[in-house]
């Protein structure tokens, strides 16, 4: 097989051995026939052309011979009949030779056609061999591109085929980890449903500050290494909070406080406490503590949309209070503190600028007493 590629719109199509050897044949067929025909042709045509011109030439001579004969009989000069029939024979075999010569230029023109068609003949085999060394050379390029066109996409297959089996194994290690997650905290409910049925009023209340504590303090050396949070003993109002926190910048300063009251409550509890029942105390002990916010960690009204939808600000009631699960501890925290550290980033750069007017005012106040 081989393969074409068209010079005029770069196509490339497959033909058989026999097909290529017929276009071949026929562009060779043509092309020898359109060139013999084109010199023949113009072979001819000079001919005609030097034969016409000839002819017109001994025509002028035969027409001005006849005119000076005309010329001298007019004139009195009588030629013998021996004179003119010289002349006549002069003027005949000036044709004749005139004929023959034109016969020899056209044969020679015939011999000059033919050896300008054995030359053509010689530069159309050349070319034609030169052809099928350019046709080989180009079937060979094109198989060479070919392979490697093919190695080229074996090996992307490869590839992908590699990357498929990569996905599927990280999509199968998820899915285990999600699994895993699932039954964890399936068991983690279990654990705690099965502790409150077992626990007193009073350890329930204890086992969420533990679960608060023990939360906080597993990222207090990374994530709040300056802060404080503790049990709050201060009982010298009369009333006190499960907790305090507060953090300190690097030079000492305090920039956020927050009062934390935990609410827990057994399902099995008569009294069903709400949520605001706790709120005018949490508001006395963060205002007496000097606290700036005051959270209610509640597992109180566990049906209520509201407070399960997570961190419910409840400051149309009591300033900066606000309500959560025990999910939303840790968050709630960095949100505040996060707040906080940009409010003390504002506080402090204001305080740079009134300490650069205070200089500017103190070497005002000194130029002018010194003048």
């Amino acid at each position: 097989m081989n393969e074409i590629k068209c010079p005029k719109c770069g196509e490339q199509f497959t033909i058989d051995e026999a097909g290529y050897a017929m276009i071949l044949r026929q562009v060779r067929d043509r092309e020898f026939q359109r060139e013999v025909q084109t010199r023949t042709d113009d072979a001819v045509r000079l001919a005609q052309a030097e034969k016409d011109r000839q002819i017109d030439a001994l025509q002028a001579q035969l027409d001005s011979q006849k005119q000076r004969l005309t010329a001298e009989k007019q004139t009195g000069i009588q030629l013998a009949g021996a004179e003119k029939d010289r002349v006549i024979e002069q003027l005949r075999a000036q044709l004749r030779e005139e004929r023959q010569n034109k016969e020899m230029a056209l044969l020679q023109a015939e011999a000059e056609r033919d050896r300008e068609i054995s030359a053509l003949t010689e530069k159309l085999s050349a070319a034609e061999t030169e052809k099928q060394l350019a046709v080989r050379e180009a079937v060979s390029s094109l198989e060479a591109k070919q392979y490697e066109r093919q190695r080229q996409i074996d090996g992307l297959n490869a590839q992908m085929e590699k990357m498929q089996t990569e996905f599927d194994l990280q999509l199968q290690k998820r899915d285990s980890e999600q699994q895993l997650l699932l039954r964890q905290k399936d068991e983690q409910i279990e654990f705690y449903r099965d502790l409150k049925t077992r626990m007193s009023t009073k350890m329930v209340g204890e086992t969420l500050e533990q679960h608060c504590q023990n939360e906080f303090n597993r990222l207090r050396t990374t994530a709040f290494p300056r802060a404080y949070f503790e049990k709050d003993n201060d009982a010298g109002s009369g009333t006190k909070g499960d907790f305090v926190f507060k953090d300190f910048s690097e030079d000492g300063t305090e920039f956020i406080s927050i009062m934390f009251e935990m609410k827990n409550e057994m399902d099995e509890t008569a009294t069903k406490h709400k949520n605001e029942d706790f709120f005018k105390k949490l508001d006395k002990d963060r205002t007496e503590k000097k606290c700036q916010y005051a959270v209610l960690v509640s597992l109180l009204e566990a049906d209520s949309e509201l407070y399960n939808a997570g961190i419910v600000d409840v400051s149309y009631r009591y300033p900066r209070m606000y309500v959560i699960r025990p999910q939303f501890f840790l968050p709630l925290i960095s949100l505040l503190r996060n707040a906080a550290m940009e409010s003390l980033s504002y506080r402090t750069q204001l305080e740079q600028v009134r300490q650069q007017n205070l200089d500017v005012e103190r070497f005002s106040d000194q130029l002018r007493e010194f003048k």
